[in-house]
């Protein structure tokens, strides 16, 4: 599983972060989040899932495959 951010759509609510900070990075100048990871820990799927439900832009996706998979 991973993470994907939409940068054009992140508006810096920093929402995902607070649910799931092991999962998310803020950029310090805006706000912005990125994944802190490549693969979601098996552990962390239900945090992600629900990062991606809460963000109200919509920016964040969450797949099944990972980085390689989707090559």
């Amino acid at each position: 599983m991973r993470i994907v951010v939409d940068q054009a759509r992140c508006q810096g609510h920093t929402l995902c972060a607070l649910g799931a900070p092991d999962l998310f990075e803020l950029s310090e100048e805006d706000g912005h989040a990125r994944p802190a990871v490549d693969a979601v820990p098996v552990g962390l799927r239900d945090a992600a899932r629900q990062a991606e439900l809460a963000c109200p832009e919509q920016a964040i996706t969450v797949s099944e495959g990972t980085v390689n998979e989707e090559n």
